[in-house]
């Protein structure tokens, strides 16, 4: 049985505010615990007027005292802002609350633009890529397991506790797939961003996974841009939104606000942006409860992966819910108790 799961990027919709975009996401988790899917995670960006979810350990923290059963994450924590030791305390503290329910998703990239990068790591000197380092720190700080001669032996992060957070490695290339399978760690695929050529990274992780006592064998998942609908016609209209949204980020212009459809239908595209955005439509799954679960089911088979992490995002929040219900609906979750 194929797992759902949602990746919420908190975005803020034309016309609300960030407080809107919070209790949106606040919803559709519980909606999510409610309809059976199996994990839901937030995203960290910073500096951004579209996008509200800057630190997802807050956010963590609400959603999962507002949810019952499901698994709630990070996709995931930008690890070379920030003190490794500083990032296991806050998840073991998450996972002292809600045991067994909390999710570390790594991300290696910044997270925003130049400006915040420098702002985040002032005061920071760094010659080198210390992200395997700091992964390997993290792992022994969640497991009361430093090496012998690591230089803070002896150091626990607090609280300590008898379990430790789920912990995956986030990337959509073969860099975090390589760290992945050389430590054991679970890989989270990010199909939707869209790098050319990056399925290859799937295979790369599992060819050259070595167990570890995080994982036994290779775990994966993979984050799909998905819009369902009741109609093909009504799909693809509320994805015109995200189309341009892309379109925005794609040519440095990004936008201010996710965009209506009325905003997406009137905007004035180049046959150049029309050439781009078909370009992406490779990366998107648009259609019927049938349409996209077959879509969904050829690409869990084609990429040997029975975790699939859904990324919906329309202008309409009720369109969103009703996105995701159909899924749930097409996949029988709920009948399933996934």
């Amino acid at each position: 049985m194929m797992k759902l799961s949602i990746l919420d990027q908190s975005q803020i919709a034309e016309g609300r505010t960030a407080t809107d975009a919070l209790r949106e996401t606040t919803e559709l988790a519980k909606e999510a615990d409610r309809l059976g899917y199996h994990r839901y995670w937030v995203a960290e960006h910073h500096a951004s007027h579209a996008l509200a979810s800057s630190s997802p350990e807050v956010l963590i923290a609400h959603l999962a005292a507002n949810t019952q059963r499901i698994k709630v994450g990070s996709g995931g924590v930008m690890l070379s802002h920030y003190s490794a030791y500083k990032v296991a305390e806050n998840f073991r503290v998450l996972e002292a609350l809600h045991p067994g329910r909390i999710d570390v998703g790594l991300g290696r990239a910044p997270g925003g633009m130049p400006i915040s990068t420098r702002a985040l790591q002032e005061g920071k000197v760094s010659h080198i890529d210390n992200y395997p380092q700091q992964v390997a720190d993290l792992i022994g700080y969640l497991n009361d397991a430093l090496p012998e001669k690591h230089r803070f032996k002896g150091l626990t992060a607090s609280p300590s506790i008898p379990t430790a957070p789920e912990l995956w490695l986030l990337g959509s290339s073969f860099g975090s797939a390589a760290i992945a399978a050389e430590i054991g760690a679970a890989y989270g695929y990010a199909q939707f961003f869209g790098v050319p050529d990056s399925e290859v990274s799937v295979q790369h992780y599992k060819d050259r996974f070595k167990p570890s006592a995080l994982n036994e064998a290779p775990k994966l998942l993979a984050a799909v841009y998905v819009v369902c609908a009741d109609t093909e016609e009504e799909a693809r209209r509320l994805a015109s939104s995200t189309e341009l949204f892309f379109l925005s980020l794609e040519s440095g212009r990004l936008l201010d606000r996710f965009p209506s459809v009325e905003t997406a239908e009137a905007y004035p595209y180049t046959d150049y942006d029309r050439m781009r955005i078909a370009s992406g439509a490779h990366r998107r799954i648009v259609g019927t409860p049938a349409s996209v679960k077959r879509q969904l089911e050829e690409m869990s088979e084609r990429l040997g992966i029975d975790e699939m992490m859904i990324v919906t995002v329309t202008h309409s929040f009720e369109a969103r819910l009703r996105s995701y219900r159909l899924i749930a609906e097409a996949f029988g979750l709920e009948q399933a108790g996934v």
